[in-house]
């Protein structure tokens, strides 16, 4: 047997909050991370652009300044210097790597930075020394361009990268502090926003605990049943109105089966009752045969009634529960006609007439059951007429269903009881004050049509009642 697994219960605000809040961090984080990188990138790249910048200066000055002069205006800018030579010969200026890595002597701003630094050198005369190749080397610290010239010399130029890590250490810093704020924001923003979206669910659990408490009729109503929360309102109304319908149900189903029970005992305490006094008169009274005779024709009569409820009882019992039906192949004709053969044998002075088609009406049905439930109708319809009226039966063909039609000339019924006939122990008041019957053979005869997949129903007639059995033909289900 499965089982539904236990609902978590934990607090949808504190979750909803949480959620939102860790997201709003890593996305900060990453934020943070791209930012870092990028700004990284675009540091060193802008001293590398300086390089190659300076790179392309001096090279228009080879060939008309001296080297040693152009090193030294090219160290004057923070850089370290080597030039070296077509002809072998080489000039190093400016400051060491190991003085770069300690930071740029130019200041903060990198190459050419520094106050009282000289500018890029610009040349005095043009000539044709270009550069042809450059390639980017280094390390976190420092950044070396060695570019080589047209004319066969090679220029190095080196630039400290250590203010790119202060200025990321910088903007880390002020990313950490406004992530911080943002947070802090973002919280009780959020806060607000869960605490006002969530308030339904506190409507929703008052009224639970309303209807708990006794108030049956109150309901959500939600005004957007669209929405997740309209949604989960509206299921709650249709599983109250369902629990509260069952309740109802369960009511007066109770109340029917007390009145059920009460009036069984009734009726039998009625027969049960004449047996005993009968019973009591033959053991102590001294009688003459003839008066024994009609006490114990009396006995027998009671406890022909007597065994007549508590078999309509048991049967009705048995179709709350579910008829086993012993389904055969059957023509409809056939029960109709042996019916209406018994009748004279029960009621010698009853009129029935029969009004059977000539093509057969063919039904899957168990024909004892069947039988039962017509021989119920014809009693009824003899009741009715005092056994002494006019009672009809006819067969009809209506589509895929047959349709028996047992109608008499009697009172009829009116239209205001053609339903609660069919309820158990429930007798008319003019039947109440006719000999025989309980109540219960309308409601067996239903049951046994509808266990058959079909019906029976009292119908609208110029005189006297009509009631209608409907059976599927040909329906063959396992009984």
């Amino acid at each position: 047997m499965s089982t539904t697994p236990p609902l978590r219960s934990g607090s949808l605000r504190r979750r909803t909050i949480v959620a939102v809040v860790a997201l709003v961090a890593l996305l900060l984080v990453v934020l943070a991370i791209v930012v870092d990188v990028a700004l990284g990138a675009r540091l060193r790249g802008q001293i590398e652009e300086r390089l190659r910048d300076r790179a392309a200066a001096a090279a228009s000055l080879v060939g008309t300044v001296d080297d040693s002069d152009l090193a030294e205006r090219l160290s004057d800018q923070g850089l370290a210097v080597r030039i070296d030579g077509a002809s072998g010969d080489s000039v190093v200026a400016g400051p060491s790597p190991e003085q770069l890595r300690e930071g740029p002597p130019g200041g903060p701003g990198g190459p050419g930075g520094g106050p009282g630094a000289r500018s890029t050198p610009q040349p005095t005369a043009s000539s044709d020394v270009s550069v042809v190749a450059s390639e980017v080397t280094g390390d976190s610290d420092l950044v070396t361009l060695r570019s080589t010239l047209s004319d066969g010399s090679t220029l190095t130029l080196t630039a400290s990268a250590a203010g790119i890590d202060d200025t990321l250490v910088q903007v880390r810093w002020i990313m950490a502090l406004s992530s911080i704020g943002v947070l802090v924001l973002a919280a009780g923003a959020v806060t607000l926003v869960v605490r006002r979206s969530l308030r339904p669910l506190d409507q929703v659990s008052r009224v639970a605990r309303a209807i708990g408490s006794g108030e049956r009729e109150r309901r959500l109503h939600p005004t957007r049943p669209d929405t997740e929360i309209g949604r989960v309102a509206t299921a709650l109304d249709d599983m109250l109105d369902d629990v509260v319908g069952a309740e109802q149900a369960a009511v007066d189903a109770e109340q029917r089966l007390r009145a059920f029970l009460s009036d069984a005992a009734h009726e039998l305490r009625t027969p049960v009752a004449g047996i005993r006094a009968a019973a009591d008169t033959l053991v102590r009274a001294d009688l003459a045969g003839s008066e024994r005779e009609v006490l114990a024709a009396h006995v027998a009569r009671e406890a022909a009634r007597a065994s007549r409820l508590v078999d309509d009882l048991l049967t009705m019992a048995r179709v709350d529960r579910g008829l086993e039906l012993s389904r055969t192949d059957l023509d409809l004709r056939s029960l109709v006609a042996a019916e209406a053969q018994r009748v004279p044998l029960v009621h010698p002075s009853l009129r029935i007439r029969t009004e059977i088609p000539d093509a057969a009406v063919p039904v899957h049905a168990d024909p004892d059951r069947v039988a039962q439930v017509l021989s119920n109708l014809i009693e009824n319809a003899a009741r009715a007429t005092g056994r002494t009226g006019l009672v009809t039966v006819a067969i009809e063909r209506r589509g895929s269903t047959a349709a028996v039609v047992v109608t008499d000339d009697g009172p009829g019924v009116p239209p205001a009881d053609r339903e609660r006939i069919f309820e158990r122990l429930v007798r008319l008041d003019d039947a109440r004050a006719a000999s025989g019957g309980v109540g219960l053979g309308l409601p067996i005869a239903r049951g046994i049509a509808r266990a058959h997949g079909g019906d029976v129903r009292c119908v609208d007639n110029d005189r006297g009642a009509r009631f209608e059995v409907t059976l599927p033909l040909e329906r063959r289900t396992a009984g």
